[in-house]
């Protein structure tokens, strides 16, 4: 069995540091806001080329922190509209509704699958105070349309940087790009922990301040509350996790792209659709650091059938996996949109699988990977 993503083996990869840097948490006995997270958050704010650093307990909680900081500092208010791509996890959005803010969802382009800059323009109103670019699967979704609409209208730029960690837009990582960015180290993540984990990432002096106060109850001096905040901190394990497993996250996003290389010159069946490089779709951003505008957390195919397609791997022992098969404007959670219509949305999520994608990936597993697919031919449909 190739499996999708072999977390046991990702892991084993970083020992001895791994379990020496628990122990060292475990032998301080401080297990909250000490000294790991401290400098966790110096050295991720550097590495994303950033101020600040706040780190906090998960991705969605980063999002719906940065959001309810504006509210709290009065650039937002209930009512107040933040432009979102339809394609994308559900979090994007539950973050902005969580807020009592109103998601204005903007078709993705079907090549870069991330939101298109030239459909947002008509999507703005009055009631616009922001938008939110979510750099899906690892693939940059900043893009030079999105600045002139932020300076146009004197929006904030929120990224999603989720699943690009490391990834860079001209000579600016992911991450650094906007007023504030959400990131989340669920385990699967480029840059995972061994739980769940997040932080937001941000210039903004004023707003760093709000942010930490928050996600610590509201309060800046304890059992005082400036704020009906919540609990939503990084804790000291994860934090050395993280530290570890950061001085390694380019040379393993550089073996993924060495990986995602290998399927696009390997992968031949005229059947499948295969995602364009950088190279080939980004030509107005030059020729600066194209390949390092992905990071390749997934590499997403696509076919109308998809389905037969996932259960012929998976009968062949190639573990992949549907991300996602649901879009947000079609899940219960949102069923007052369910009438709605977000055509090249619902095509992606009706065509996309994820291949087998890791740093500790094989060329011998590859190759099986690649044989495969190349022999596989849809069934007739009568």
């Amino acid at each position: 069995m190739i499996k999708f993503l072999d977390l046991k083996k990702i892991n084993e990869s970083f020992e001895p540091e791994l379990s020496n840097a628990i122990k060292r948490v475990l032998d301080s006995g401080w297990f909250l806001l000490g000294s790991e997270v401290k400098a966790f958050e110096e050295e991720f704010g550097a590495y994303i080329g950033t101020k600040h650093c706040i780190g906090v307990a998960n991705g969605l909680d980063a999002l719906r922190l940065i959001l309810r900081a504006y509210i709290e500092l009065g650039v937002v208010k209930e009512g107040d509209e933040i432009i979102v791509p339809a394609n994308t996890y559900i979090a994007s959005i539950l973050s902005i509704t969580e807020n009592r803010l109103t998601p204005i969802l903007v078709e993705p382009d079907i090549n870069t699958l991330n939101i298109d800059p030239y459909c947002i323009e008509e999507k703005i109103s009055e009631r616009t105070r922001g938008i939110m670019i979510v750099h899906l699967y690892g693939k940059n979704a900043m893009h030079p349309e999105i600045q002139r609409l932020i300076d146009k209208y004197g929006l904030k730029l929120i990224e999603d940087n989720a699943q690009a960690h490391g990834c860079m837009y001209g000579e600016k990582r992911t991450g650094s790009i906007g007023h504030a960015s959400g990131h989340s180290f669920y385990p699967g993540k480029n840059l995972g922990a061994l739980g769940d984990g997040g932080a937001i990432t941000t210039n903004d002096d004023g707003m760093a301040e709000v942010l930490r106060t928050i996600a610590n109850y509201g309060s800046k001096v304890k059992y005082e509350n400036l704020y009906k905040g919540l609990n939503s901190r990084l804790d000291e394990i994860q934090a050395a996790v993280l530290r570890v497993k950061l001085k390694r996250l380019d040379a393993d996003n550089q073996q993924r792209r060495k990986i995602a290389q290998y399927y696009l010159e390997k992968i031949i069946n005229p059947e499948i659709i295969l995602p364009l490089y950088p190279k080939d779709n980004d030509l107005e951003f030059g020729t600066l650091n194209l390949e390092l505008n992905h990071v390749w957390h997934l590499f997403i195919i696509r076919h109308s059938k998809r389905d037969q397609l996932h259960k012929y791997l998976s009968e062949k022992g190639i573990q992949t996996l549907i991300h996602y098969p649901i879009p947000p404007h079609k899940q219960n959670a949102y069923r007052e949109w369910n009438n709605k219509s977000f055509k090249i949305t619902e095509k992606i999520h009706n065509q996309v699988l994820s291949l087998p994608l890791s740093p500790i990936m094989t060329f011998t597993e590859l190759d099986e990977v690649v044989v495969t697919i190349n022999n596989w031919r849809p069934l007739s449909e009568f």
